[in-house]
């Protein structure tokens, strides 16, 4: 198994995927708890949401599962959200807080994970920017992701079904933090909010470089938005799925229509 599929597309827009893979090699796997075999933070079936909707787009997904080592996390470790419950680069917990190992990683299996699997991610994915971004003079990074909308471990309440991350308007142009909130805030089945709970992962922060013409911006979205239920077997509900793609795909080709205005 790679640790890392690049479909190459000729659009401005590129889509990130950290979260779908659940491929977790033998050893590894031997080494988690029951709990941890589950895999129950996938974000399951992220791509198939958002597959097809935008003609030519460039995907980067990580086939590997976040318990093995997260590729939306600092590699160095720091805590993207400091003073809040959340995982870390090699989680050591559930997002219900719960142990997922029998033999948790130590410091030698972080240094291989990150050069076998979080470091050709990313290589990847800066590679994919670069090219975009000779085709067009700028490239967008849209950050797929999706979680359950009731974790409270994680966060008070019930997420909003549209979670968009800029880290306050840092990693894209205010036009495109602007068109996707405009799209997301107009759908009226879908509650929306703009750099709340989840403000942009790793990715979108360190690929974030407006000034370079780089610009990403995060999606989360709540699995009751198009899962049948947020539970095993985490079946996608064709019906609630088919209305969210409308949206989803206005946003993306918003901002391929977008894009050029915003070349350096």
């Amino acid at each position: 198994m790679t640790p890392v599929s690049v479909h190459q597309g000729s659009s401005p827009i590129v889509l990130g995927f950290p979260h779908t893979g659940t491929y977790v090699p033998d050893d590894i796997a031997a080494r988690l708890n029951d709990n941890g075999r589950l895999l129950a933070d996938t974000d399951w079936h992220i791509d198939r949401l958002y597959g097809g909707l935008l003609a030519d787009a460039t995907t980067v997904t990580a086939n590997f599962h976040r318990y093995v080592i997260d590729a939306n996390r600092d590699p160095e470790g720091e805590s993207l959200y400091p003073g809040q419950n959340t995982t870390t680069l090699i989680p050591l917990t559930d997002f219900d807080g719960r142990d997922i190992w029998d033999t948790p990683p130590d410091e030698a299996d972080i240094d291989t994970r990150r050069r076998d699997f979080h470091a050709p991610y990313h290589a990847a994915l800066a590679a994919e920017m670069a090219r975009v971004q000779d085709l067009h003079g700028v490239a967008i990074l849209y950050d797929c992701h999706s979680i359950r909308s009731h974790i409270p471990f994680l966060f008070d309440g019930v997420l909003p079904d549209l979670n968009i991350g800029t880290n306050s308007g840092a990693t894209c142009a205010p036009r495109i933090e602007q068109c996707v909130w405009d799209l997301a805030a107009a759908a009226p089945a879908y509650t929306s909010v703009l750099n709340a709970r989840f403000k942009g992962g790793w990715t979108t922060r360190h690929y974030g470089r407006p000034a370079q013409g780089w610009h990403a911006i995060q999606m989360e979205i709540a699995q009751s938005a198009y899962l049948e239920s947020e539970a095993a077997p985490w079946t996608y509900d064709d019906k609630r799925a088919a209305r969210l793609r409308l949206h989803l795909a206005q946003m993306l080709n918003g901002l391929a229509n977008l894009a050029p205005e915003l070349r350096t």
